[in-house]
């Protein structure tokens, strides 16, 4: 039987409207984390980006890479619509709300003070008693402290804050991961041998992480491109790249 014209031209649009939606780029985001991903003469670079640039490369797929503060790109890929955000710590706190790609980087995650602080950490029962811990906010590691209900946490802005304060003596711990932990303490002008490891409470995996309405097969092609990286050998040549020496995730 023969649809009414309303009725086929409601199918066309509708078709329209799948083939447009499809062919829309997606939008990405990412902040100034190096060496992980940052900015260098207006443009993206850093390993993540590297990567991300790779499966988009084998995928056939464009996208819009904006380095943006993390609280707003954290936020934009929970509820945009075909959006992501990369380097992502992949933490029981944050499963739920996004859709994940990797591992792309292994991290240990610790808490830091001034190198002849005399601070003695053994575990995070003895960290509540340490002085104040800052981090902030958005972090994975505060969202993760702040579980655990230490009551001495104390959450900033950002990282240059939280490096600045260290330095100047207006909180004695701080966090940090091993990976990042040398362009960190350069925001706030320390070095790493100016600082010391106490405690190590975290091995985290950072992943790609997709807003919960992104298909799950541009997941599952995303997923395939980057397992054919590391079987191939390309991730591991960008991974040495920025991060000689340091473990990388399987």
């Amino acid at each position: 039987m023969d649809h009414p014209p309303w009725c086929r031209l409601l199918c066309w649009l509708a078709l329209c409207f799948t083939s447009v939606a499809a062919a829309a780029p997606l939008q990405l985001y990412t902040e100034e984390y190096p060496p992980l991903n940052f900015s260098r003469d207006g443009q993206p670079a850093g390993l993540g980006v590297e990567v991300v640039q790779e499966i988009l490369r084998r995928t056939g797929q464009q996208a819009r890479i904006s380095i943006v503060p993390w609280a707003r790109g954290y936020h934009a890929a929970q509820v945009e619509a075909n959006a992501g955000l990369f380097v992502t710590m992949r933490t029981a706190e944050r499963e739920h709300l996004f859709k994940w790609v990797g591992p792309i980087i292994v991290g240990v995650t610790g808490i830091y003070a001034l190198k002849g602080s005399g601070l003695h950490i053994a575990s995070l029962e003895e960290a509540r008693q340490a002085g104040i811990i800052a981090a902030p906010r958005q972090w994975y590691s505060y969202q993760t402290l702040q579980a655990k209900g230490l009551p001495n946490l104390y959450g900033v802005m950002g990282p240059k804050q939280m490096m600045t304060m260290l330095r100047h003596r207006r909180v004695p711990l701080v966090v940090a991961d091993n990976v990042t932990l040398e362009s960190l303490l350069a925001l706030g002008g320390l070095k790493p041998a100016d600082v010391e490891l106490l405690h190590s409470f975290l091995r985290t995996y950072a992943y790609i992480a997709f807003s919960p309405s992104t298909d799950d097969a541009l997941i599952a092609e995303w997923q395939g491109a980057l397992d054919q990286m590391k079987a191939d050998g390309t991730f591991a040549a960008i991974y040495q790249r920025w991060l000689p020496g340091q473990e990388m995730p399987h």
